[in-house]
């Protein structure tokens, strides 16, 4: 389905129908530390009644942020880790997905749910606010359209003791500032991620991933592979990789292309020095000492999972050298007798 469809179905639903639901992420109790992210986390959707001008807002804020996306003339492609995040529309069919996060839009959301009757009610140390999502119901063609997108904390306004300030709003009437007592959610105009016909159409790729908790599989599969890394004994100082999956989200995925390409596996003294000098010709200093990869700076981590995840490329017409983590790879095919 093209992008435009999909908005033509939302402009013929009203602004009435729109349903607005909050989806939660409940951390499990029992937990060990080799329980896999897809069993640490249950979702929960639950429905929050608007009045009038907020659901009108919420509506026409979705048809221009869809209006918008269309203008772009974004390239409509698979969904893929490694893809650049710029420029395309990526689709991410549900089927055969083993996501925790599946029951939100094959279940939850096709039925009756729990109305929200206080925010703090549903924000704890073990319930977090996760997305908000609008329902776009058109009856004649029986379809629902749901759009998502993350809450961040900052977006919560809740009444807790712990935070050293104080909530306020200033009375443009009476010209006053005065404490403000009721809980409040920020709701951002901007859409991640749209769900209809058992496929998301992912705009913001990497929200998508938090949402859906792609983000935390990737993590995990970080951490297997720079053990393995370590494991094949070519690594000094791995542990700084363990630090660094840590801190920096970006490098999962770098982590993930190493992988992918597998080189690692069957490294040999004459590769390594080979990489050094595809490094050095672009102004990128990988460290070697006796014939093993050393990590001591996060430039060194840089530098290896450059040489590791074939970051150094060239075009084939230009012939004009590039350097990207993405791509796929190509086969020629082979000439004609």
């Amino acid at each position: 389905m093209e992008l435009k469809e999909i908005l033509d179905i939302i402009r013929a639903t009203t602004d009435k129908d729109t349903k607005l639901y909050i989806v939660t992420r409940i951390t499990k109790s029992g937990l060990t530390k080799r329980s896999r992210v897809k069993d640490k986390y249950l979702f929960k959707v639950y429905q929050m009644d608007c009045d009038n001008e907020m659901r009108e807002s919420l509506y026409n804020a979705t048809i221009s942020q869809v209006e918008k996306t269309i203008n772009k003339n974004f390239e409509m492609v698979d969904y893929d880790v490694l893809s650049d995040e710029t420029e395309h529309l990526f689709t991410y069919p549900i089927q055969n997905k083993v996501l925790s996060f599946s029951d939100v839009v094959t279940n939850q959301l096709l039925k009756a749910c729990d109305r929200v009757t206080s925010i703090a009610n549903i924000s704890s140390i073990t319930e977090e606010l996760w997305a908000y999502c609008l329902e776009f119901y058109h009856p004649e063609k029986d379809r629902k359209i749901f759009t998502f997108r993350k809450i961040l904390p900052s977006k919560v306004g809740v009444d807790d003791k712990t935070k050293n300030f104080f909530k306020a709003i200033f009375n443009t009437k009476s010209q006053q500032l005065s404490l403000l007592k009721e809980e409040t959610l920020n709701l951002d105009q901007q859409i991640d991620c749209i769900y209809v016909d058992d496929t998301f159409y992912v705009i913001k790729k990497a929200y998508f991933e938090q949402i859906v908790g792609l983000q935390e599989e990737y993590k995990e599969k970080a951490t297997e592979i720079v053990n393995n890394m370590i494991g094949s004994g070519f690594l000094v100082g791995g542990e700084k990789l363990h630090e660094l999956i840590e801190k920096k989200p970006s490098i999962h995925k770098k982590l993930m292309k190493v992988e992918r390409i597998g080189g690692y596996k069957e490294l040999t003294p004459s590769k390594m020095r080979a990489m050094k000098k595809i490094c050095k010709k672009y102004g990128d200093n990988l460290t070697i000492k006796d014939d093993k990869f050393s990590i001591d700076t996060e430039q060194d981590i840089d530098a290896i999972l450059k040489a590791l995840g074939d970051y150094y490329k060239k075009g084939e017409i230009s012939g004009k050298p590039y350097g990207t983590f993405a791509g796929k790879e190509l086969k020629a095919e082979q000439p004609t007798q």
